[in-house]
């Protein structure tokens, strides 16, 4: 029997939906580029590699020649390519017709650019589901790979964490390899000879099996620092050559050889796992705080590696209940993805299954992973990220109904438990726009689709706490700095603004719209941006919900008797959508019983995502037309009856009215989080509150009418000037 040893190195790729075009370039500039650059000088050594759909889309349309020269290596022989869903899906969060859809779409797209049947696949952050078997082998796929962490989490030992194992689901069978933490660790960060020293341990024990390396192709060249460390410091031909220098010992070799000429380490069935630091984002932030303290003051401990073995991180589908704005983002995509199911009957009726497949790509495009998740940095704090996943809904819904209706102007009113909470929410939609309401938290508006520019206006997410907040405000005062320049990147400190620490302030409630306000008397603006000063049941009670429907307009209507301080007191909101003002929402709200001589500041709180601050032509402006600022600004204006903001880039004016005077409230929702260059702010929103001095009305009861108007004309003007030009 031969005692070499394989190894399988595998770089995963990967670019998401909705990033900026710069960032792909830069990626491909300083990793994918000279990463081949360098692996193409030794054919000896063969790869897997896997590209994205995302990814590879972008490559084929901006580097082609890049794709040319992955199809010359796959065609030698030295790289295997690894398929799997097309646009990066975490595939316990679709739907089972979605996996196996956007696997097999994908397969058939490596077919059609490199001319290969792909054998395997890369789970996206390698979350798995012991269900996924029978999907993916389904799919027509023969294996996968995921973290050894996973067989770690099933009981087996060290000494049993390589090669490849079979798992079963539904008598389907797919077999998995696992992939090795401390390679992950080592490559590329640490001497070469570390990473031999490592295998060499397991030759001894174990020959004639196989060590897998399985991580992201970022690490060479775009994580901080690890550009200079792999190419100008030539890590990366170090380690190729050592490897080389090893060959009568160590074999490397690809995932397809080793199941052609390995058996089977045995059965294995995982259970709901990622890797290991995936489960602990998962986490509540003080739990994480608590796993965090306790690994400090046992690491010491001589048998830390067992108890580390042992302990349990979290579940990824709770990243939904962690930040709810993820589950809102999670059920429009089940909508939509159901809505399609549910038509594709009829559409292979009809002549309209090209639009149908349009809509279905739309669908999978936003079902990519990166905006539904936040760990060591970015993803769903980032705002481009989560507005790309409305997109391709909005975009998806916008086909679906030009098949299901022939009308031009049309409203329509559904009732149903569309986030998933056992409670119904209430949608207005038409041609222009589609809003969501949930009468149950607070009577909000929390969805507000506008059809023609495919945006969300209340893709808005809330200022919370994090754990790294607590190496923010540990080490922002001093102005931060890494301990070793090419630390990895989850112990890098950096801070990309000063002061951060100032801004880390933390919301009470949903930043939605329609969120009504008592506030305490005398509340100064300074303390309202901080969250402070409700004294009411409001803004997260439950409202009573009317619906009036014709065929011109609906109206929901929705009514709650709440507490402000010791007094109850009636408050009906009517929000109305007519055919007539497609691209407006009328609001009208009624207070009653209020006391007399006892005075009561009311406001109504409006949020705009996904108008990007710090720029000339994106500002807010009032009642006169006049410009006041750019976004980030903030601003506390008196007796005025609208203001209004103006993305002129996205061809987005907003505009907000009010029957009567009214102080506004202006400021900008800003989130400290971290991403792979240090720790930063991120503007997620614009937050608009309209409110007023209530005093002494005869008879108990006010009233105020609000209209909120969208204007997209420019970005239609736009969208037809391009159209000229390109035409």
């Amino acid at each position: 029997m031969s005692s070499q040893l394989r190894l399988v190195l595998a770089f995963h790729n990967h670019q998401p939906v909705g990033n900026f075009d710069d960032v792909f370039a830069a990626a491909y500039r300083d990793s994918y580029k000279p990463f081949l650059d360098v692996l193409e000088t030794y054919p000896q050594i063969p790869f897997v590699l896997h590209l994205s759909g995302s990814l590879l889309e972008w490559l084929v349309e901006h580097r082609c020649d890049y794709v040319d020269r992955v199809r010359n290596l796959v065609a030698r022989g030295q790289v295997e390519l690894l398929g799997g869903p097309y646009y990066e899906p975490i595939l316990t969060g679709i739907p089972g017709r979605d996996r196996i859809g956007q696997i097999t779409a994908y397969s058939n797209y490596l077919k059609q650019t490199f001319g290969v049947d792909v054998r395997g696949i890369w789970i996206p952050e390698r979350v798995w589901e012991q269900s996924l078997v029978s999907d993916i082998a389904r799919s027509g796929i023969e294996y996968t790979l995921v973290d050894d962490f996973h067989f770690h989490q099933a009981g087996l030992p060290d000494d049993r964490l390589h090669g490849f194992y079979v798992s079963e689901d539904e008598g389907k069978t797919l077999k998995i390899f696992p992939g090795s933490e401390r390679l992950r660790y080592a490559i590329p960060f640490q001497d070469p000879i570390e990473t031999i020293h490592f295998l060499q341990e397991i030759q001894t024990h174990s020959p004639n099996t196989v060590v897998t390396f399985g991580d992201d192709g970022e690490k060479f060249g775009t994580w901080p620092e690890t550009k200079r460390h792999v190419y100008e410091h030539r890590w990366l031909k170090q380690f190729l050559d050592t490897l080389t220098q090893n060959a009568n010992w160590l074999k490397l070799t690809t995932f397809s050889e080793s199941l052609d000429h390995l058996s089977p380490q045995g059965r294995c069935y995982l259970p709901d796992c990622s890797y290991r630091e995936m489960t602990d984002w998962a986490l509540p932030t003080q739990r994480q705080r608590e796993t965090k303290d306790i690994e400090g003051r046992q690491k010491e401990n001589v048998d830390w590696p067992k108890i580390k073995r042992n302990l349990r991180g979290g579940f990824w589908r709770n990243f939904r209940m962690k930040y709810p704005e993820a589950n809102e983002m999670y059920v429009r995509m089940m909508e939509v993805s159901n809505r399609l199911d549910n038509m594709q009957a009829k559409v292979d009726q009809t002549d309209a299954a090209a639009a149908w497949n349009s809509a279905c790509n739309h669908l999978y495009k936003a079902q990519c992973n990166c905006g539904y998740w936040h760990g060591a940095f970015g993803v769903l704090y980032l705002p481009h990220l989560r507005n790309a996943i409305y997109r391709e809904l909005i975009l998806a819904e916008n086909i679906l109904e030009k098949i299901d209706y022939s009308e031009s102007q049309w409203v329509r009113l559904e009732t149903a438990d569309f986030d998933c909470d056992s409670r119904n929410e209430i949608k207005l939609s038409g041609h222009r726009l589609a809003a969501y309401l949930s009468p149950y938290n607070g009577g909000q508006l929390y969805e507000l689709d506008l059809r023609e520019i495919a945006h969300n206006l209340l893709a808005t997410l809330n200022r919370r706490e994090e754990l790294y907040h607590d190496v923010v405000r540990k080490h922002a005062p001093s102005g931060g700095s890494s301990q070793n320049d090419l630390a990895s990147i989850h112990d890098r400190v950096s801070f990309k603004q000063p002061n951060l620490h100032k801004k880390l302030i933390y919301d009470h409630w949903p930043r939605k719209s329609l969120v009504d306000h008592f506030l305490q008397p005398g509340l100064s603006f300074e303390e309202f941006q901080k969250g402070h000063g409700e004294m009411s049941d409001f803004v997260r009670g439950p409202y009573e919900a009317e619906i009036q429907t014709s065929k011109e307009s609906i109206a929901v209507r929705m009514s709650r008797t709440g507490k402000v301080g010791p007094y109850a007191i009636g408050l009906t909101k009517t929000m109305t959508l007519e055919t007539q003002a497609p691209g407006s929402l009328a609001i009208r709200y009624d207070l009653k019983n209020i006391p007399t001589d006892i005075p009561f500041d009311f406001g109504v709180e409006f949020n705009f995502s996904g108008l990007p601050s710090g720029l000339t032509d994106r500002y807010f402006y009032d009642e006169n037309g006049r410009q006041l600022g750019s976004l980030e600004t903030v601003w506390n204006l008196a007796e005025t009856r609208r203001i209004g903001l103006c993305d002129e880039w996205l061809g987005l004016d907003i505009s907000l009215d009010a029957s009567a005077d009214a102080s506004f409230w202006v400021f900008p929702l800003e989130t400290v989080s971290a991403s792979e260059s240090g720790f930063e702010l991120v503007h997620q929103s614009c937050m608009v509150m309209p409110h007023w001095k209530i005093l002494s009305p005869k008879d108990g009861c006010w009233s105020v009418e609000l209209t909120l108007s969208v204007d997209t004309s420019a970005a239609q003007a736009k969208r037809l000037k391009e159209h000229a030009i390109s035409g």
